[in-house]
């Protein structure tokens, strides 16, 4: 499931159900592997999940706008 512009609309977090079931880790694990990388740039960490973890585009999208977002927000 790739998300799509329009789709960004929405919180990222509302993705962790699906993330979880399809990748079997919960959403906490992939927020904390974010957090340890030495990486802080937005598509640096996406690469990361996709290419280290076998995430989809969007999947990994969504797990790093939530983590940066929330970082920020802190």
């Amino acid at each position: 499931m790739e998300i799509t512009r329009m789709a960004m609309t929405k919180d990222p977090a509302s993705y962790f159900p699906a993330i979880e079931a399809k990748y079997g880790r919960p959403a906490a694990e992939w927020v904390d592997l974010i957090r340890a990388s030495p990486l802080n740039r937005h598509m640096e960490l996406v690469k990361l999940l996709k290419t280290e973890h076998g995430l989809s585009h969007g999947h990994a999208y969504a797990l790093v706008a939530h983590t940066l977002a929330e970082d920020t927000a802190s």
